[in-house]
Order: C-alpha cells, then sequence, then structure tokens
C-alpha cells in the first residue's frame, strides 16, 4: 500500500508488467512517456510525444527473475564487467527494488514533476558476495521537454568504519534504424580500453566513431555531452552526464548476437549502447559518504552530415 499511495498522481502510475513483474509509468502532458522495472530498477520504455520508442529492449528479453532484462537501462553496480564473486556487471540489475518513500527533495528551482524514486539495500545474499552495508537510492525523471534523466545516489552506511569501492554505469541502449547508419560524436581523438582485446589502451582516430564490426570500447576522461546521430531517422541522440568520466560504446554485431539466447540474430543492427560510466577509476567512500552519477537523455531532430555537429548547440535547439 505505501508503494502504491507514493506514486499516487495521474502522471506516476504502479502497473503490472511482463511477466506479472511491478512497473511503474511516467506519463508528461506533452505526451512523452516511460517505464521502469522496479526489477532491476531498470528503464524499459522511453518514448517521445508522437508515441515512438527511442529504447531497444530485445524481443527475446527475458522478464523472469533471476535473469536481467535485455535492453532499456539496465544499471550496472557494483561493477562494470566480471571480476570475483560478483557476477557481470554487478547484481544491481536483477534484483527487486523499492519505492522510495523517504525521498530526497527535488532541487528548489527544478520544474520536473513527473519523477518516481527507488531504492535498493542489500539483502543477505548480497552481503556475502560483497560484504557492504548501502543505500542505493535512483530518481527517474521526465522532463517537461521529454528529456529522460537518471540520477544515482549512493551511500556507505557501513557500521564497521570500512571504506568500499566499486564501478558504475548506466548501460543505455538506444533504439537506432540501422547500426551501418549511426555515428557518435564527442569521443572521437580520446584513448579508449579495448574489451575486445584485453583491455589494452589505444587512441581513437578519425573524426567520428561509426559501425562495421563488433565494437566494446570504455573511452576515458570523455567530455559532458555525447551526440548519437541517426541518418536514417533523422534525429540525434543527446547524452548529457555529471560524475561520470568514462562512456562505454557496445553493439555485439552477428556473431556474438546468435550466442546470446535473450537476443534476436540480427537485432544487433538496431540497437547502439552508449553508456554514462565510471569504471577506470574506482570510485571509493567511508562510511557516512555519498556518490552521486546523473545522466540525461534529449532526442532532437537532426538531418547532420558528416563533421556538421556540434554537441553544444544540438542542446540549444
Amino acid at each position: 500500500m505505501a508503494a502504491a499511495n507514493a506514486v499516487a498522481n495521474a502522471a506516476v502510475e504502479l502497473r503490472k508488467g511482463i511477466s506479472g513483474l511491478d512497473k511503474v509509468v511516467l506519463r508528461e502532458p506533452s505526451g512523452c512517456s516511460a517505464e521502469v522495472y522496479l526489477y532491476g530498477g531498470q528503464v524499459t520504455s522511453w518514448k517521445n510525444i508522437y508515441g515512438e520508442e527511442l529504447l531497444f529492449v530485445s524481443s527475446k528479453a527475458t522478464f523472469k527473475p533471476p535473469k536481467a532484462i535485455r535492453g532499456g537501462i539496465p544499471i550496472c553496480f557494483p561493477q562494470f564487467g566480471s571480476h570475483g564473486a560478483l557476477e557481470l556487471h554487478g547484481f544491481a540489475k536483477n534484483r527487486f527494488w523499492s519505492i522510495d518513500t523517504n525521498p530526497p527533495p527535488l532541487p528548489a528551482n527544478s520544474v520536473t514533476k513527473t519523477f518516481v524514486d527507488l531504492i535498493l539495500k542489500p539483502s543477505d545474499k548480497d552481503l556475502k558476495i560483497w560484504p557492504h552495508s548501502y543505500e542505493f537510492r535512483l530518481r527517474v525523471a521526465l522532463a517537461p521537454g521529454g528529456a529522460l534523466i537518471l540520477t544515482s545516489r549512493i551511500r556507505n552506511i557501513n557500521t564497521d568504519g570500512k571504506p568500499f569501492s566499486f564501478t558504475f554505469a548506466y548501460q543505455t541502449y538506444f533504439s537506432v534504424s540501422d547500426i551501418s547508419e549511426v555515428r557518435v560524436e564527442g569521443l572521437e581523438t580520446l584513448d579508449y580500453l579495448d574489451n575486445l582485446k584485453d583491455r589494452e589502451r589505444f587512441t581513437e582516430q578519425g573524426d567520428a566513431i561509426t559501425f562495421e564490426s563488433e565494437v566494446e570500447k570504455i573511452y576515458l576522461s570523455t567530455p559532458i555531452k555525447i551526440a548519437i546521430l541517426d541518418h536514417q531517422k533523422k534525429r540525434t541522440f543527446v547524452l548529457l552526464k555529471e560524475g561520470l568520466p568514462d562512456a562505454v560504446v557496445w553493439n555485439p554485431w552477428d556473431k556474438k548476437a546468435k550466442a546470446l539466447v535473450d537476443f534476436g540474430s540480427d537485432e544487433y543492427k538496431h540497437m547502439l549502447c552508449v553508456e554514462a560510466a565510471a569504471i577506470e577509476k574506482l570510485i571509493t567512500l567511508k562510511p557516512g559518504q555519498e556518490w552521486k552519477g546523473m545522466q540525461e537523455l534529449t532526442v532532437v531532430p537532426s538531418s547532420y552530415c558528416s563533421g556538421q555537429l556540434d554537441p553544444e548547440k544540438v542542446l540549444q535547439v
């Protein structure tokens, strides 16, 4: 009942989703919407005012715990990658989150009124594989203009005086027309770690990133704005981030797509992950300390040719 009361307004509704899992539906008066599953604290839908889906979710995605949902915006915490006893990309993406009934207040000047606050705390099972007490608060908000904003706050509440360290990523699956028609700008000339080559370090060449084979790169010390241009759909996603210095770019391409049981063999053509992340340098919190990381996604019409996009100007459209 408390959860239902926490979202009891016309713009924010608690409903049953696929496989009977609870989800929160956010609707802006302009017509844009978003859906957030309590399982994983995961955004699985973000639609513009025309009802067009902007995020990719695989047609073979499993909405059945303990399998994570393939697509949308999985949250990678307390690690990105695979290390030690923790599962790939951590456990936050396949745990049940709760509606936060005591969330932090909105900034005094905020015009965003359509949002939901979620919270994740460690279970006994989690404490056995990652022995740290924490509170992970997540706010998912829709701005009046249709922007999707995710704000994460992670606090160390250990009572033994011990700090803990973690890495983090918003693994955002963007829906694109055709991966061969997509380019990413804002990461050119930067150093990156290539996960396909044991995280060997390279420097990106060329004016922008385009795609013709599998890619899994971790870009380092990235700008706060990254643009994803979809020429065929004539639209540009703009990713604005804070507290997340790195960025991951991933597409499995054909061979790896066929090996993923929860991913359609041809679906790699219609998705691209660009992830705001903190990976290269561990985030360390002492007891009582809190970390905050935010990403804001907007989409604007565009018909830019090679090299003509300035992400600074896109945000002013």
